[in-house]
């Protein structure tokens, strides 16, 4: 059992995750038959993928553009509408013929579609994100005009009306900080803002889209400005049941009560680093590894469908630090009394050959749902995973499948809870080309026949 420190608003106390028992009964089963996809349709560009909430339609952001894939029948996929080059549509106002490229992320709320870009800080494209009416997923129509923002979109989520966004500012780097966020670079003999990388919340109910309101981590402590802002970048929100949940790398991450989404206040914040260890990461060597090895890593954080379960996933690889110990896995915490979370367990990462950023083989956590008891993740090149959590102590693996070569997996999320999940492959980030697709699969117990061994170097030649 590993502990976490887990520092709540009130006080900002310290809390023992000590352990206790389980919040289900299981009565899960060994991996019993042959386990292999449904179905699989080529993409091109695939990155994010989510799923409407008739659970018929899932959309994928891709690259340029992004897909809306008829997933009703999981045994056989169809791809409704591919629309690209998307500033060309006659809806696009002041922003139409900008290039709009690197959309990694789309979000889905009820008939209302938000494509978000670009995840990394391009100069000449459009930054910003569309808001479609997807009533017809297979006639996407802009419901409003590009909203553009000064800052990139790695990662958002809608929820209902309201879109959250994880509005990260490459400004400047980070020297001395006051505690109104200004920092001096005093090296460099210049002094430049500290990015706030802040959450942005926007109203999009209507025709024109309103921003409500921001909050950074450096609202609630700002000796945070000292760290260089890739070490508490905000990468990912989500939120259920009006928490949101904030990924703030190496800084942690915090839960805020969203139920008014104009005035988030902080619940908790789970920190396994500390802000003088990063303080002390100076030079771009430092920082790099330090970004990319644990601990810390918070790159995707969510709460169970009943709100009792909080997993903390830690994307990494093999740095040159002594405690970066290779690629990240997911921790579960019992969550069903907010005011004092408990860590039951961690779920490792796949082994792979290779645990460095650059090498072929990446293993570690990436996206993940939890639903109805089950935890369903995606480990990029080390394939996904269906976990039975109803027991938080002791996750039952139910099914794994994987296939280097041809599949890098970006995320899982759940079509049917009674029949289906879906995962997207990507070739954006791995070294080894796999395709691009959507993939879908069964949700039961099972094992890949003649699995791929991800610890033989051979793998790739």
């Amino acid at each position: 059992m590993r502990r976490r420190a887990v520092l709540r608003a009130t006080g900002g106390a310290s809390l023992s995750l000590g352990v206790a028992g389980c919040l289900f009964d299981s009565d899960s089963e060994e991996p019993t038959g042959s386990y292999e996809p449904l179905d699989r349709v080529s993409l091109e560009g695939a990155a994010e993928a989510v799923v409407g909430d008739d659970g018929e339609t899932a959309y994928v952001a891709g690259v340029d553009g992004f897909a809306a894939v008829d997933v009703s029948d999981p045994e056989e996929l169809s791809v409704l509408a591919e629309p690209k080059n998307l500033l060309e549509d006659e809806g696009a106002g002041d922003a139409a013929g900008e290039r709009f490229l690197d959309i990694l992320d789309v979000k889905v709320s009820d008939d209302r579609l938000v494509v978000a870009g670009p995840a990394n800080d391009l100069s000449g494209v459009f930054h910003g994100f569309l808001v479609y009416d997807v009533s017809d997923p297979a006639e996407p129509v802009l419901a409003a005009e590009p909203y553009e923002t000064d800052y990139h979109i790695h990662n958002c989520f809608l929820d209902g009306d309201v879109l959250y966004v994880a509005a990260n500012d490459v400004t400047s780097d980070t020297g001395a900080a006051d505690t109104d966020g200004t920092a001096t670079d005093a090296d460099a003999g210049s002094t430049a803002a500290a990015p706030a990388n802040p959450l942005v919340v926007f109203d999009i109910s209507g025709g024109e889209i309103e921003e409500l309101t921001r909050w950074s981590l450096l609202e609630y402590e700002p000796a945070w400005a000292d760290v260089d802002w890739l070490l508490r970048y905000l990468h990912d929100v989500t939120v259920t049941d009006d928490i949101a949940a904030l990924s703030y790398w190496n800084a942690g991450t915090y839960l805020l009560d969203v139920s008014d989404p104009s005035d988030p206040r902080v619940l908790t914040r789970f920190l396994e680093t500390d802000l003088e260890t990063q303080r002390e990461y100076e030079t771009d060597f430092e920082v790099r590894d330090a970004q990319f090895g644990l601990p810390g890593n918070d790159h995707f954080a969510a709460l169970d469908d009943a709100g009792d379960v909080l997993a903390i996933g830690r994307e990494s690889w093999e740095t040159d630090l002594e405690t970066a110990t290779g690629p990240g896995g997911i921790e579960l915490y019992d969550f069903t009394d907010p005011t004092e979370p408990v860590h039951r367990s961690t779920i490792d990462a796949p082994a792979g050959y290779d645990g460095t950023y650059d090498g072929e083989l990446w293993t570690t956590s990436h996206n993940f749902e939890l639903r109805d008891g089950n935890l369903y993740s995606s480990w990029y090149g080390g394939g996904v995973k269906v976990h039975d959590i109803s027991d938080l102590e002791s996750p039952t693996e139910l099914a794994w499948w994987r296939e280097p070569t041809t599949a890098s997996f970006w995320t899982a999320r759940v079509i049917d809870p009674r029949e289906a999940f879906l995962a997207s492959s990507t070739a954006y980030t791995s070294a080894a080309e796999p395709e691009n697709a959507l993939y879908t699969f069964p949700i039961e117990s099972g094992e890949q026949p003649d699995p791929p061994s991800l610890t033989n170097p051979s793998l790739f030649q």
